[in-house]
């Protein structure tokens, strides 16, 4: 498959990228194009999850990239980002099916699990063959995840037995394994668990009215007396700072899905100004049409920029929490400006889902939140550039 960098790469970024991942990219473009993006409006406006996806997205190899157990050949985290930009410029859902998939179930597992565990449970995960979660945020704990987390695990001999709740638990209606975040009565300390959806005492139920990521299944999940063996206990998972490593990692990656959104609305929006005629011309040809798309794709241009830059800094061990935290703070910001703006361009077009826009305007309010809110985001950046931390 020929690679055509997008028109929306005002500067060209993509040419930063080897030809192998390069070609990596278009046969997943197209995969997307023809497979999945002429259904996502019908699923998105039922609510459901089109399962047959998920052999279309494991067999682009698009989950497992970043570990060497599962990686088709070396790649950059560069590379990795734009393959989360193109899973979002067709639809943010999917994005975040591959991102729980991947970046929080697979990479919990490739960042804390010993080698034991990273070679069992790693390939299934990449394949598809073991669908998974990740159980951080409770019903009362979400931006104090580090400090105001309820779920407890106690030992009992050989086990540990988790009793808690979770809430917003992305892909956690059909996972197999969902790994849960809960402090240990023993030491106080976070530790994670790769928990069989099976277990008795483990209750998931789907979250129904949300008006974003219609598509992604996010359920509350209910642990009772949940009986788990140390042998599932994430080895290297030893404190909430093991956990934040997994999430610096995610949080850049969802920084490049935010610039997939951001990129899909704009080239729904220009397609449609070009084809759009009122007064007797394209509306393209409208100053304040045309002011609105170089808005958009500055805003797009910066981001790339800002995203390219902190891959960069973690494929050369430089990245730390408040690169990535900037990275997502700027880009769902600046994808958040865009969709309003594509949005208006569109007018009353712009709220059915015909044009495609209108979902990604409702779904970028999920991105700008998850993995971090813009203002926690701010506070860690803050408290890097002052040596000054205004959160506890």
């Amino acid at each position: 498959m020929a690679f055509e960098t997008l028109a929306s790469d005002f500067y060209g970024f993509e040419n930063l990228l080897t030809e192998r991942e390069r070609e990596f990219i278009a046969n997943l473009r197209a995969a997307l194009e023809s497979e999945i993006k002429p259904i996502v409006n019908e699923y998105w406006e039922r609510a459901e999850f089109p399962h047959q996806i998920i052999d279309v997205l494991h067999g682009s190899g698009a989950v497992g990239l970043g570990f060497p157990e599962t990686a088709p050949f070396e790649n950059s985290a560069v590379f990795r980002g734009w393959v989360a930009l193109e899973l979002a410029r067709v639809d943010a859902s999917v994005s975040t099916y591959v991102g729980v998939q991947n970046g929080l179930a697979l990479g919990a597992i490739g960042v804390c699990g010993s080698a034991e565990q990273r070679a069992e449970w790693l390939p299934k995960l990449a394949s598809g063959e073991v669908l998974g979660a990740f159980g951080l945020t409770e019903p009362e704990s979400g931006s104090d995840s580090a400090q105001g987390l309820r779920t407890v695990a106690t030992r009992d001999g050989d086990d540990w037995i988790l009793n808690g709740s979770k809430r917003w638990i992305g892909n956690a209606t059909f996972s197999d394994i969902t790994v849960i975040w809960a402090k240990s009565a023993e030491d106080g300390q976070v530790k994670g668990f790769i928990v069989p959806t099976s277990t008795p005492g483990y209750t998931a139920t789907k979250i129904d009215g949300k008006v974003s990521l219609r598509i992604v299944q996010n359920a509350d999940i209910t642990l009772e007396n949940v009986r788990v063996p140390e042998s599932l206990r994430l080895q290297n998972a030893n404190s909430f700072r093991d956990t934040a490593a997994v999430l610096r990692l995610t949080r850049a990656e969802v920084a490049w899905a935010a610039v997939g959104v951001a990129v899909g609305a704009y080239e729904a929006a220009l397609r449609y100004a070009k084809e759009r005629v009122q007064f007797g011309k394209p509306i393209a040809k409208h100053q304040l049409i045309q002011d609105l798309l170089v808005k958009s794709i500055g805003d797009i241009t910066a981001s790339i920029a800002l995203c390219t830059r902190v891959s960069q800094m973690q494929d050369d061990d430089e990245q730390r929490d408040q690169h990535s935290a900037l990275a997502k703070a700027f880009a769902t910001a600046r994808m958040r400006e865009t969709v309003a703006r594509c949005r208006e361009l569109m007018g009353g077009n712009g709220i059915v889902l015909d044009y495609d826009v209108a979902r990604f305007f409702a779904d970028a309010e999920a991105l700008y939140s998850y993995e971090g809110t813009r203002e926690m985001n701010t506070l860690i950046v803050g408290r890097a550039i002052t040596g000054e931390a205004a959160f506890v």
